[in-house]
């Protein structure tokens, strides 16, 4: 075991010696081969973040530099990208208020570009998420990182530096020992950036939390290649502390102390307090464990210095945050007095119109106030009449739209529906032909047997023919019935063949709009079902209605939910003694409580403009009223919904 852990050592060593071309030498190169001045400002931006970690006023010196031309050049994002990255060098420093404040404005600024906007706020909003975390205020940095992957899922851009928000979120679910999502949005962050550093680390302490040792070293491993490559030496020191933890659990103390002092030697020149406090305890405890108590005092010493250092920061970064907070409390105080203020200017200015008013109204009372009465009744009785031709316009081209729109999702389905019989009709047809020329031959040979065999054969395939023909024929009837305008005419109806066929109609006009969704079609119709009498028409136009409503509420969750979930819709029949019941249910979203009482209504609608009329709902619920019956919904927020239909049997 202990041969084995020294072999790994061996070999990480070695692959860490054989980096690729330095980071920093890439960022440079882009620098001096910058075409234009906008590539220019964006190459100076890149090596302001990478001096974030080590060198404050390096960073500083590009982060103006990259600003200074931005103004010259009116590049409004360059300015944006060239800001930001003054942020690293604060949020290193621990200086949380000062650098929550510049992200604050940052997102300001990112709120009016005119292009890159969406992507620009989400990166603020990660930064502004990983402040708060960082400040161990893990509520507002949830919100602020949610914020941003939705921002990002909206911009349509992917940008490596979005691996931020993951990760981020991932520490905070490790930090709550919540694993399994831990683990989930890390392993995101890595896969949109596997040589940030940060992602490998994140994702080897979720695996060594959950005890996978072999996985976490494996990770911390690929971590520090990657910070090799990129000169990152602040993620570095926190790797080598991973690592040498790593080899202190697995008793290996050599390799242990050698990562370790890695890590307390660029902590030193760098001065990350935090990061050498971890490795002058790692090595503290493996030379206790080694029996060397010079040694280990040796870094005790070591870690009480850095822990002094800790502490002076603490202290100052709770200086500046107290001062953070008096001006914020300043800037509101401020800004009340001034609202209140504007308030009361308002308050008097409304004060002396409604005196003027109140004058101009006693002056021409007596002698205009009727004429001036009748014409405003006039007016508003003109405004009212063509509003009301107004509605009455809009009303009809709703309800065309729907119908428009209902007719168009049936078409599909039933074209679909009716290439299948075409299909077997064509290919039967084909193979009948090659059948008889086959015959022909054997006849011509004398073969009596093979003739006899290809002639079963043809009839069987004619007998095919006929049944998928017959299929066809009755799809053609169904869709001529149903573009037949209503008579209001009740007939005897099989209410699931009805059912079942709207149900296939439906799915596949929905998918004919979308062949990437598929959903589980579920059906549990009564045997003991009767014909009953209804209008099949109007009742398929109910059912067409309730099925596209439930594998467009499926569709919208699928979209934002993972791959495990699976949209099923589900129809079922039922014979009431007095009445007979028809169940449509989805596992979409389901409807809020707070439009419950709306959905009836007609011209009420959750779709997306121009995706629906908000008539569907309303005019089914009269179909079903005018039969005597009843239209229903049963839902639960974020599980689906359940519509059911009671018809009486008369």
């Amino acid at each position: 075991m202990k041969f084995s852990l020294l072999f790994s050592v061996f070999l990480l060593t070695a692959s860490l010696i054989s980096t690729a071309q330095p980071y920093f030498d890439s960022l440079q190169n882009k620098l001096q081969h910058a075409k234009d001045d906008t590539s220019r400002i964006l190459a100076l931006a890149k090596l302001a973040e990478y001096y974030g970690f080590i060198r404050a006023d390096s960073n500083m010196y590009y982060a103006h530099q990259a600003l200074d031309l931005s103004d010259k050049q009116h590049y409004p994002y360059g300015h944006c990208v060239a800001h930001r990255s003054i942020f690293w060098a604060l949020n290193s420093q621990g200086n949380y208020p000062k650098a929550l404040e510049l992200v604050l404005d940052n997102l300001k600024m990112a709120e009016q570009l005119k292009y890159h906007r969406l992507s620009s706020m989400a990166l603020a909003r990660q930064y502004i998420g990983l402040v708060h975390r960082e400040m161990e205020d893990y509520g507002d940095a949830m919100i602020h990182l949610r914020l941003c992957i939705a921002l990002q899922k909206a911009s349509g851009e992917m940008l490596e530096d979005y691996f931020g928000a993951w990760s981020s979120v991932a520490a905070i679910f490790l930090k709550q020992n919540q694993l399994d999502s831990a683990l989930w949005y890390a392993r995101i962050g890595f896969a949109i950036s596997p040589k940030s550093g940060l992602t490998s680390a994140l994702v080897g302490n979720v695996y060594e939390a959950m005890g996978k040792k072999q996985l976490a070293k494996e990770y911390y491993a690929m971590g520090i290649q990657a910070t090799k490559e990129r000169n990152n030496i602040y993620l570095q020191a926190r790797l080598y502390n991973n690592l040498a933890n790593f080899f202190y659990q697995m008793g290996s103390l050599d390799s242990s102390i050698y990562f370790a002092g890695l890590s307390l030697q660029s902590c030193q020149q760098y001065h990350f307090g935090e990061f050498a406090l971890d490795a002058s305890k790692i090595l503290m405890r493996s030379f206790e464990s080694r029996n060397q108590p010079d040694s280990a005092l040796k870094y005790v010493k070591v870690m009480l210095a850095a822990k002094d250092s800790i502490f002076s920061q603490a202290r100052t970064q709770q200086t500046l945050l107290l001062d953070f907070n008096e001006k914020q409390r300043r800037l509101e105080i401020a800004s009340a007095k001034e609202k209140y203020q504007d308030q009361l200017r308002l308050y008097g200015l409304i004060g002396i119109i409604a005196i003027f008013v109140i004058i101009a109204a006693l002056l021409w009372r007596n002698n205009f106030h009727r004429e001036k009465a009748n014409r405003q009744l006039y007016r508003q009785k003109q405004e009212l009449e063509s509003t009301l031709n107004e509605l009455k316009s809009t009303q009809k081209q709703l309800i065309q739209s729907a119908k428009m729109a209902s007719l168009g999702e049936l078409t599909a389905g039933i074209a679909h529906e009716i290439q299948n019989p075409l299909n077997f009709v064509n290919n039967f047809s084909e193979v009948t032909k090659e059948l008889i020329d086959e015959a022909s031959l054997a006849h011509e040979a004398g073969n009596a047997k093979e003739v006899k065999e290809l002639l079963s054969t043809v009839r069987e395939n004619a007998d095919k023919i006929i049944h998928h023909g017959k299929r066809a024929d009755s799809i053609v009837k169904g869709m001529l019935q149903h573009s037949r305008e209503t008579k209001g005419q009740k007939e005897p109806t099989n209410i699931n063949t009805l059912a079942d066929e709207y149900l296939r109609l439906s799915y596949q006009g929905f998918r004919a709009r979308d062949k990437s969704f598929n959903a589980t079609l579920k059906t549990d119709f009564d045997p003991n079902m009767d014909k009953i009498n209804i209008v099949p028409q109007d009742i398929a136009r109910v059912l067409l209605n309730l099925y596209n409503n439930a594998f467009y509420a499926s569709f919208a969750k699928a979209s934002v939910a993972s791959s495990a979930f699976e949209p099923i819709v589900s129809v079922s029949t039922k014979r009431l003694p007095d009445s007979i019941e028809i169940r449509v249910k989805d596992n979409g979203n389901g409807i809020p409580q707070k439009i419950l009482d709306k959905i009836f209504q007609p011209f009420f609608t959750t779709k997306p403009p121009g995706q629906g009329t908000g008539l569907g709902l309303s005019l089914s619920y009269d179909i079903i009223k005018a039969h005597g019956g009843e239209l229903t919904v049963e839902t639960k927020e974020g599980e689906g919904a359940e519509f059911i239909v009671q018809i009486p049997v008369v």
